[in-house]
């Protein structure tokens, strides 16, 4: 592994029973990269990300995270996880937004550790940071979807985290606040320098913001720079994923495959 990858995996493999879902699998993700991972249902995109944050141990193969074998990473702060929450989170919960996000230091500083106004203003900066500190005293549960994400993200990011994982973050989120949240993600990459891995199925509308694609179906087809994914057709994405794509243009005239 080289000094400037976060993550790398080598030769990685996973099954349910008898069904493979990740097979032979090689990727190396490098610091201060924005990565989104594409597939269609099923695809091993959720068994991927399981066995990185260390759900699911690995069957054969090697993971390697900031260049230490995953059995013997410890610094999990080092790591934030974004779920698709906002689909199904409790809108009765009562607690506010500023508490949320504080709830991200509890593993940092313990169940009962005093909370100091450093930690209040980390929190604040958190907010800030997703454009969410004007609702800092608002419930949780009066957010919309989108603004419920952002949330999330801070909470992600309050423990200052070097890398930022997220599964389909915009499941829940209004059509119109699309962009503007996947811009937040990117802004946070290009001036946080988080590097950040993302599930998505929306590689059309976020084409002119990661840097890098991975196109999983059981197998890696594809993994690179945007710039080369987006000279790939419709037909040569069809032959590596076995299943019709679509290319879609967008008023920012960067292609990318709708799925």
């Amino acid at each position: 592994m080289t000094s400037q990858s976060i993550i790398e995996i080598k030769q990685l493999f996973y099954r349910y029973e008898k069904d493979t879902v990740l097979e032979n699998i090689n990727l190396m993700i490098p610091d201060g990269s924005f990565l989104a991972i594409v597939g269609p249902n099923g695809s091993g995109k959720s068994t991927l990300l399981k066995l990185i944050l260390g759900l699911l141990k690995p069957q054969k193969g090697e993971i390697l995270l900031f260049g230490q074998e995953l059995n013997k990473f410890k610094d999990w702060q080092m790591i934030g996880y974004v779920s698709q929450k906002a689909n199904s989170f409790n809108t009765g919960f009562p607690a506010t937004v500023f508490e949320v996000v504080a709830s991200g230091l509890t593993k940092k500083l313990g169940m009962f550790r005093f909370f100091t106004k450093e930690h209040k203003q980390k929190v604040m900066e958190a907010l800030e940071a997703v454009g969410m500190n004007k609702f800092s005293n608002r419930n949780i549960g009066e957010l919309s979807g989108g603004q419920q994400q952002r949330v999330f993200i801070a909470r992600a990011l309050v423990s200052e985290p070097k890398l930022l994982i997220l599964d389909e973050p915009t499941v829940g989120v209004d059509v119109e606040n699309v962009n503007a949240f996947y811009q937040m993600l990117a802004d946070l990459n290009k001036n946080r320098g988080i590097t950040l891995l993302l599930v998505t199925h929306d590689i059309g509308t976020i084409s002119d913001k990661v840097t890098h694609v991975a196109c999983l179906n059981k197998l890696l087809h594809f993994h690179g720079e945007m710039k080369d994914f987006e000279q790939l057709n419709s037909d040569g994405m069809s032959e590596l994923y076995g299943y019709g794509v679509r290319m879609l243009a967008h008023h920012h005239d960067h292609g990318g495959v709708l799925n």
